[in-house]
């Protein structure tokens, strides 16, 4: 039997295209032309947004751009500028809150909404969702998909479906019709192989898995085959998420624009990658307990490593010893790199203790280094990062 789901309305809104529709606003000589906001080719750039005229040759997120230029020849290649989308995305979640505290952004052009019991003040859910996107283009300029459900699974394809500059509502009762046409892979969860096990099964729409049996699905799949088989019928009690929340880790990665085999360099970047994991924290208020690396070779054979420590940290240079360790046991001196990332896990909010005893000569050291730490962080807060830089950091490899 299928469980009845609760009568709530979530929206999920989902900007169209959003670098190159944000690279079109700025610039109006582009409009109607195909937009690949993404890396060089010869940095092995990857596209990172195209323009619905660019999507028509094939062009698609993630794809490198080389191959994409190759399908769309005379596309505008544009470099992204990520503090530009920020301000943009920034001014869309601000009216997003205007009709509900219950906001879950998900990406820099997502996010979803829990309006239940907003219809006194705003409307039914189609109305107040055609009012949001009526505001987001004329206020903004950006085009925006909207899917209305009972649940976040059914929004979020709906707005899919709904693409671009849709507004779909998915009627209470009505999931599972909505959904059953539809191919497997549209489901939430259903990747690549998953998608071909079942398919080799039979099931190539989420309609044919709503007809199969729990314990089947279950059979093939486990506990997590009794998941799909619930979304399948629309069923997902997942509720918004506002994201007051603190994060549950914080890294950074760097991809070079070409391998890089050069101790020197690569244990540069450790410690770059080091510095900015300690600054996010302390802008967080936060402590890490378990550093971890991620190591990616030139044939993308991808490895990580952690490490939990007696205490948690926020200081970069502890960051970076223990990082580094972790390193030296993992590289294979000499071979090429194509990517490494430095972060934190297990965080909890720092809370530094006075004590009224003298100091150790330890933690007399500890304490400079927090209080230089501050300071650093507050000059680069207001000239940027380049403000302040180790010596041994001014020689980088290219990204």
């Amino acid at each position: 039997m299928v469980p009845a789901m609760p009568a709530r309305w979530i929206i999920h809104l989902d900007l169209d295209a959003f670098f190159a529709s944000v690279e079109e606003l700025l610039r109006p000589e582009l409009a109607g032309l195909p937009i690949i906001v993404g890396g060089p080719p010869e940095a092995r750039g990857v596209v990172a947004s195209a323009s619905y005229a660019a999507r028509r040759y094939g062009v698609r997120s993630a794809m490198p751009t080389a191959q994409a230029l190759r399908l769309c020849p005379q596309a505008v290649l544009v470099p992204p500028r990520h503090s530009v989308y920020r301000e943009f995305s920034d001014r869309v979640m601000a009216i997003l809150y205007e009709y509900t505290p219950l906001v879950e952004q998900i990406s820099i052009d997502e996010a979803f909404m829990d309006v239940t019991g907003c219809e006194l003040r705003w409307g039914e859910p189609l109305e107040l969702a055609a009012g949001i996107q009526r505001r987001i283009k004329d206020e903004i300029g950006l085009s925006a998909s909207l899917g209305i459900a009972g649940s976040k699974l059914v929004a979020k394809i709906a707005s899919d479906y709904a693409k671009p500059h849709g507004l779909v509502l998915v009627p209470h009762g009505g999931e599972a019709a909505f959904l059953a046409p539809l191919d497997i892979e549209r489901l939430w969860g259903v990747g690549k192989v998953t998608a071909r096990k079942l398919r080799a099964a039979g099931v190539r729409t989420i309609g044919d898995l709503a007809r199969l049996s729990r314990e089947q699905v279950e059979s093939w799949l486990g506990n997590y085959g009794v998941e799909l088989w619930l979304y399948a019928h629309g069923i997902d009690s997942r509720p918004v998420v506002s994201d007051a929340g603190e994060p549950r880790s914080v890294s950074h990665e760097e991809t070079f624009a070409r391998d890089i085999s050069d101790p020197t360099l690569l244990d540069a970047e450790l410690l770059r990658l080091s510095e900015r994991v300690g600054a996010r924290l302390r802008r967080y208020g936060l402590r890490g307990r378990t550093v971890f690396i991620k190591l990616r070779y030139s044939d993308f054979t991808t490895i990580t490593r952690q490490q939990t420590l007696e205490e948690p940290t926020d200081m970069d240079m502890e960051i970076y010893r223990h990082a580094r360790r972790l390193w030296e046991k993992t590289w294979e001196q000499g071979r090429p790199v194509r990517l490494i990332g430095v972060g934190m896990h297990q965080l909890s909010t720092a809370s530094w203790q006075l004590s009224l005893l003298p100091a150790d000569s330890e933690e007399l050291v500890r304490q400079r280094q927090r209080a230089l730490n501050q300071a650093v962080d507050a000059i680069r807060e207001r000239f940027g990062d380049t403000a302040l830089r180790r010596a041994r950091l001014l020689r980088r490899p290219r990204r």
